[in-house]
């Protein structure tokens, strides 16, 4: 049957009905161990384990006709997330239709904002826009929202005024503000969550001025971004800011080695800091930095943040 070779094996049994299929004869297949029961009123025609794709068929046909693949699974459907073998098929159908999760399997969401969200994909999903909004809106405190959003446009370089279209369309959700905000810092050069953290926790709060983010600079006839200099006002300081716990290439290692030789021949002064640093320690993060900024003449214009010792 052509219909159950394109939903990778699996049926639901309205479907079957409609081919003439009764329910004596599904429960005949079942008993003779042929097919196998995967969730209320779906079944798949092979018995032992699923595959994604067709676990993935069996949570849009429980969903009903209106279900797309949303937040984590749209996430790696878009190549935005890695797959997770453990994590369910995540589900969005419109507000009035009934949403009932099927752990482990299935996790169902209600949306109100359906008719904005969902992408002419084959199987559907939320668009990616929404698929990183869900995901933030998801999230179990704002601040993991913010990073969780500013890490996922910057990564996959969404156009900011897509973002923003979609904010600007959907009712109110959890986060809404911080989302916003989070744009905003998108929109000022931070492309991860650790600048965002660097931006809020390092400049912001400790009276540092704002540097200018994601500067070019020439590397062996190569150009090479930083993520954030200070020359604007007046030092020559270069703050890196690297996500890696360590560096994952030969290439990467000495592309990094290049350009801290580059940066010391032109004379530049460079900080590095990790994840570690700037999201636990930014006050240690902020006192070097103004050490640099001093040195070269800049004086801060208010006190230190409250936490300073």
């Amino acid at each position: 049957m052509k219909l159950v070779d394109s939903q990778h094996g699996v049926v639901g049994f309205e479907q079957l009905s409609d081919f003439g299929v009764s329910w004596s004869a599904v429960r005949a297949h079942l008993a003779a161990n042929r097919w196998q029961r995967v969730l209320p009123g779906v079944y798949s025609v092979f018995t032992g384990p699923l595959p994604r794709s067709s676990l993935i068929s069996a949570a849009l046909q429980y969903g009903g006709s209106w279900a797309v693949l949303s937040h984590r699974t749209a996430a790696e459907e878009w190549g935005m997330l890695p797959f997770e073998d453990a994590s369910p098929v995540h589900i969005t159908v419109p507000y009035p239709n009934s949403a009932i999760s099927q752990p482990p399997l299935v996790q169902m969401h209600r949306s109100r904002a359906y008719r904005h969200i969902v992408a002419p994909t084959v199987p559907p999903r939320t668009n990616r826009e929404d698929t990183i909004i869900d995901l933030a809106a998801a999230e179990p405190s704002a601040e993991r929202a913010r990073n969780t959003f500013v890490q996922l446009v910057g990564s996959t370089r969404i156009e900011l005024w897509r973002v923003h279209s979609q904010l600007e369309l959907r009712p109110s959700f959890r986060y809404r503000k911080v989302l916003k905000q989070a744009l905003d810092l998108l929109r000022g050069g931070a492309l991860s969550a650790l600048e965002a953290e660097y931006v809020l926790k390092v400049e912001q709060e400790h009276g540092l001025p704002a540097g200018t983010r994601q500067v070019p600079f020439s590397v062996d006839g190569v150009v090479l971004w930083e993520d954030v200099a200070y020359d604007d006002v007046g030092a020559r300081l270069t703050v890196r800011l690297d996500g890696r716990q360590f560096h994952t290439t030969s290439r990467i290692a000495f592309r990094d080695r290049r350009r801290d030789n580059a940066a010391e021949l032109a004379g530049r002064s460079r900080l590095v800091y990790g994840w570690n640093e700037v999201h636990t320690d930014p006050c240690g993060v902020a006192a070097e930095v103004l050490q640099v900024l001093q040195r070269s003449g800049w004086e801060p214009r208010r006190k230190r943040c409250q936490n300073c010792s």
